[in-house]
């Protein structure tokens, strides 16, 4: 029996997949049958996105760091060169007198790549040490997406959202895991996901986790 599967993002995107085998009556008969539960749930993370306000980069605002909550610190200061540091439990950023909201958000973005640089390099090796079929680490990239977590190209390069190291590590692992088990099946198969719960048997609820905290990570 054709196994075709149908998720929806909590962006509302519709993703399905489908062996190679299905023809596109399959597919489409596929979604079809599921049209009802499809349009139940892009309705319901539309009117989850609609309520996710814009930030304004003041003293106050609540960050996020390695699934932790901190609170943003603007410190203006005359002559001060606009970057960020954690400073117990606030990320404080220091920008000149006239810094605007572009200025604060240009820091943080700074300190999110780089810590995520830093971080992911260190889980990458320590998850892909275990994978037989990862003989050398591939070459990442980083690039801040609106919607997705990370991505393998067909020759092998993982790029990586550094918006990811927001979110807990083991939400940072699933998505490491997820990418190098694309170096062994290029798709979503069966076997895609048999690799994925041979080593991270509890990847759903890491997923799920991961799906409820998207809306506030890629809030900007």
């Amino acid at each position: 029996m054709t196994r075709i599967a149908i998720h929806v993002e909590p962006d509302g995107r519709v993703l399905v997949d489908a062996p190679e085998s299905a023809s596109v009556a399959d597919v489409l008969a596929a979604v079809k049958k599921r049209a009802r539960w499809v349009s139940q749930h892009v309705a319901a993370a539309k009117a989850r996105l609609a309520h996710v306000l814009p930030r304004e980069y003041v003293s106050g605002e609540s960050l996020h760091y390695l699934g932790r909550r901190y609170r943003l610190k603007v410190i203006v200061a005359a002559g001060a060169t606009a970057e960020a540091r954690m400073r117990g439990a606030f990320i404080a950023v220091s920008v000149p007198e006239h810094g605007d909201a572009a200025t604060i958000r240009g820091a943080l973005d700074a300190w999110y790549r780089q810590r995520a640089r830093e971080l992911f390099a260190v889980r990458l090796a320590a998850v892909a040490a275990p994978l037989r079929w990862v003989k050398q680490l591939p070459p990442t990239r980083l690039q801040f997406m609106t919607v997705q977590w990370g991505s393998c190209s067909p020759s092998g390069r993982i790029t990586l959202n550094p918006l990811l190291v927001k979110t807990p590590r083991e939400c940072i692992d699933y998505v490491l895991l997820h990418e190098l088990c694309h170096l062994l099946h290029h798709n979503h198969s069966p076997k895609f996901y048999q690799a994925l719960n041979r080593h991270m048997p509890n990847w759903q609820a890491v997923k799920e986790k991961l799906d409820n905290m998207a809306e506030e990570v890629f809030r900007t």
